[in-house]
C-alpha cells in the first residue's frame, strides 16, 4: 500500500500526482489510500493572496521556477495561481467522493482546476463543477462540504498525519518507509523496493 499526503494547493504534490505516483501505481503492487492535508491550515476562510505567504518574493519568479521543476517530471502546461484558497470545503467534498468511489476523479478535477483552469478550490460554482466533472452531483458535493461529519474527518486524518510524523507535503510512505516531498521517480522507487513491494510482472 502507498498512503500519500498531500493537499489540492500544493504545487508539489500536483506535480507529484501528475508524474511519480501514477508510475508507481503502474509499476508496483499497490493500492493508494489517500490522506487529504491541509498545507496552510491558518488560511482564512475566503482564502489570501500568495503574496501574504511570500512577502517580498516576486512570485511570477517564483512561479517560473514551479513550472522548471514539474517540466523535469513531464508535467506542463499549467499556471501557479496568485491566489491561495482554503482548502477545508474541497477536502470535505473528497471524502464524500471516497464514500461515492469517485475520489479518484475529484482529486483529478480539483487539481486540474487549481492548476491549470485558474478556478476558486471555495468557491461553490467552481466545487459545483469540480464535482459534476467528476461525476458526482453538484448539490450534494456542496452540501458535503459543510458537513460537521465530513469535516471532522478531515480533521482526524490530519491529527492521524501528525501522529504518524507527516510534517511536510507529498508525504509518501510505504509502510515504514517514508519519503518527503516531490521526489524523482527513482528515489521513490528504491523507496517501495526497501519496504518490500513487488514489482508488477
Amino acid at each position: 500500500m502507498l498512503r500519500l499526503y498531500t493537499d489540492f494547493v500544493c504545487p508539489f504534490c500536483f506535480i507529484a500526482e501528475e508524474s511519480t505516483v501514477p508510475r508507481l501505481l503502474s509499476d508496483f503492487d499497490l493500492t493508494l489510500d489517500w490522506y487529504g492535508f491541509e498545507l496552510h491550515p491558518s488560511t482564512p476562510r475566503g482564502g489570501a493572496p500568495l503574496s501574504r505567504l511570500f512577502p517580498n518574493v516576486p512570485l511570477a519568479a517564483m512561479h517560473e521556477r514551479t513550472k522548471r521543476f514539474g517540466a523535469e517530471f513531464g508535467v506542463l502546461d499549467f499556471q501557479p495561481p496568485d491566489w491561495l484558497s482554503n482548502t477545508r470545503k474541497a477536502l470535505a467534498i473528497a471524502e464524500y467522493a471516497r464514500d461515492m468511489a469517485k475520489l479518484e476523479p475529484f482529486k483529478k478535477a480539483a487539481l486540474a482546476a487549481n492548476w491549470r483552469q485558474g478556478r476558486n478550490l471555495e468557491s461553490d460554482a467552481d466545487l459545483g463543477f469540480v464535482a459534476e466533472a467528476a461525476g458526482l452531483d453538484p448539490v450534494a458535493a456542496l452540501a458535503a462540504a459543510a458537513d460537521p461529519d465530513l469535516l471532522a474527518r478531515v480533521d482526524e486524518r490530519q491529527a492521524e498525519a501528525r501522529r504518524n510524523g507527516v510534517s511536510g507535503i507529498p508525504t509518501f510512505a510505504f509502510g515504514d518507509v517514508q519519503v518527503v516531498g516531490c521526489q524523482p521517480y527513482e528515489a521513490l522507487a528504491a523507496a517501495a523496493e526497501r519496504a518490500g513491494v513487488k514489482r508488477r510482472v
